[in-house]
């Protein structure tokens, strides 16, 4: 199928002003770069009220940003890990899509500033994540949430945040996650699925950015082979919480994605795959500049709403 329109002019608008894919760029320069995708973003959803606070991480304490929509309590739980290839985005960046989120959805979202790489190698970043779901599960009744009802979401390296954590929550007896949702993620190191190289260039997320990102990320190469760095890998899959994957047709990482939903579809674990033609992957920032991205959000909150019983 071809590009969506509105994500063509806007590929268009920005190889017309020059932008560098990440691979060329600093680290101080790519977080730069995602800072500027806020100008991308649609006015904010109204919620109930934001609040901002520090939790323990896995080391030091850790910045989390609670988002509670409107409706009578206690309400479901999203822990929320933003994108970035573990090096770039923060809260500021994910602000206005998580706003949007607990409006759609009719959850709390809970979004995590964990440790970034190349500052903290892998897996700190895991452990940071891991840790939040911890503190939601324990302290949820605090801020009006229910820890019966408790899911994981994230986009791109925030989406392999989100499918480690429910691995490492089912290995360890953690807690229960009811549902788990994986906007394009980032399932394995060592891919060359044929998606990586179709739309190795000229789609904002380029390969060489992948492979850039992967290499801040890892302490060294092998850890790649880690089920925790690359779930896709894992040995076993089930008993794994009911998953929505969402992939875009133009994005180096659209194959992987579609193999962990099958991973998870052969263990057992109820699925829910939807490709998005003509979209890019970055599309769940760019709320303002791709209107199609408003597919996505309506996707989650339906997935969402049926799985941890929003009323």
């Amino acid at each position: 199928m071809a590009l969506d329109p509105q994500t063509q002019g806007l590929l268009e608008a920005m190889q017309a002003q020059g932008m560098k894919s990440f691979e060329q760029m600093s680290v101080s320069e790519a977080r730069d770069a995602a800072m500027a995708f806020r100008g991308l973003q649609a006015e904010p959803a109204a919620v109930a009220a934001v609040h901002d606070r520090t939790i323990p991480g896995a080391d030091g304490e850790l910045p989390i940003r609670i988002f509670v929509p409107g409706g009578e309590g206690p309400l479901p739980v999203l822990t929320y890990f933003h994108g970035g290839g573990w090096v770039i985005g923060n809260l500021e960046v994910a602000d206005k899509p998580c706003r949007a989120l607990a409006a759609a959805s009719g959850a709390i979202v809970v979004a995590t500033q964990y440790r970034m790489a190349p500052e903290t190698k892998f897996p700190g970043a895991v452990d940071d994540c891991y840790a939040a779901l911890q503190w939601v599960a324990a302290n949820a009744a605090e801020f009006g949430g229910d820890p019966s009802r408790l899911g994981v979401i994230g986009d791109s390296a925030g989406a392999n945040l989100a499918a480690v954590v429910a691995l490492k929550a089912r290995d360890e007896g953690g807690p229960r996650i009811r549902a788990q949702v994986l906007t394009y993620p980032v399932t394995d190191a060592t891919s060359d699925l044929p998606s990586r190289r179709e739309n190795a260039e000229g789609y904002l997320l380029t390969a060489g950015s992948m492979d850039w990102f992967w290499r801040h990320y890892l302490r060294e190469p092998g850890d790649g082979k880690n089920p925790y760095a690359s779930p896709l890998l894992a040995a076993d899959h089930s008993g794994l919480p009911p998953a929505l994957v969402l992939t875009m047709e133009f994005d180096p990482l659209r194959d992987e994605g579609e193999a962990y939903a099958e991973k998870l579809k052969a263990a057992g674990v109820p699925v829910t795959l939807q490709r998005y033609d003509g979209l890019i992957h970055g599309t769940y920032w760019m709320t303002a500049a791709i209107e199609r991205s408003g597919e996505l959000y309506r996707a989650i909150a339906e997935f969402v709403r049926s799985e941890l019983a929003v009323q």
